[in-house]
């Protein structure tokens, strides 16, 4: 079997329910790959990435506010966190069949993330079914992907603006809807906690491997990672990330002091 052009192949599904399931056995059946030098060719008329038709894709200004609150509340909550999840996955894939001349572990790496993105959309579909809903039932929207696609044509790009900005933010906004959903306490909202401490903690490795790929390619072009990633973020108009940060997390996958320094800066 050959990785890239697999990648895209399940980048192209439709159904979401497959689509995690095949990045998970994708990342369980690693060792049997192999990784060709060039991106298969996308066939023309291809729209990336498959995905359903619901749920509705709205503008982030447009999609339902998610206080955890009420029981409708958490549930719409988690059903954003679930479509993050479910354009993580996109999102490594992608990284996957897209980019050349890259070291084959960078290709591991992004397998092992959308093995476990896979992973996370399907516990949290297990939490919404539970409270009779499914991944469908409310709109979202595409902030992930349009950063994804603004960055296609430059994998540099795509490591800072992607796992190492986008992502990131994840690290910090986790914990906050983790203590609000303790202060709720009902069995539900305390299930969710668990399945966000399983997201956080292997999301701080998929910041970690933007952060360790952003590094080598900066290194690589004999660029400088801070004063780049500033003019990558105003060329590419990256959201700002915005405080209070997660700084254990942010120094668990790789940031630098001057890098969270200039957060706070900023």
């Amino acid at each position: 079997m050959e990785l890239r052009q697999r990648a895209l192949e399940v980048l192209c599904l439709c159904d979401p329910i497959h689509k995690a399931t095949a990045a998970m056995q994708m990342h369980q059946q690693a060792a049997q790959f192999a990784i060709a030098p060039c991106a298969p060719v996308l066939e023309a008329g291809i729209e990336l990435p498959g995905h359903p038709q619901r749920p509705a894709l709205l503008r982030h200004s447009e999609v339902a506010r998610r206080s955890p609150a009420t029981l409708q509340g958490r549930i719409i909550l988690m059903h954003a966190i679930a479509h993050i999840e479910f354009n993580a996955i996109n999102l490594a894939l992608d990284a996957i069949w897209r980019f050349d001349d890259m070291p084959a572990q960078y290709y591991l790496d992004w397998l092992q993330v959308a093995g476990e993105e896979g992973k996370h959309f399907l516990l949290i579909r297990d939490w919404l079914l539970a409270q009779s809903h499914d991944y469908g039932d409310f709109p979202a929207h595409q902030g992930l992907w349009t950063m994804c696609e603004k960055t296609a044509q430059d994998v540099t790009a795509r490591m800072a603006l992607v796992p190492r900005t986008l992502e990131a933010r994840g690290l910090d906004a986790t914990p906050q809807i983790q203590s609000k959903l303790r202060q709720v306490g009902t069995p539900d909202a305390l299930s969710a906690v668990d399945i966000l401490d399983i997201i956080l903690r292997e999301e701080v490795g998929h910041v970690a491997i933007g952060n360790l790929w952003y590094r080598f390619l900066c290194q690589r072009n004999n660029l400088e990672p801070q004063s780049h990633y500033t003019a990558l973020a105003h060329k590419y108009e990256a959201p700002r990330p915005r405080p209070p940060f997660n700084t254990r997390a942010r120094q668990a996958a790789g940031f630098t002091e001057e890098e969270i320094a200039w957060l706070e800066q900023h």
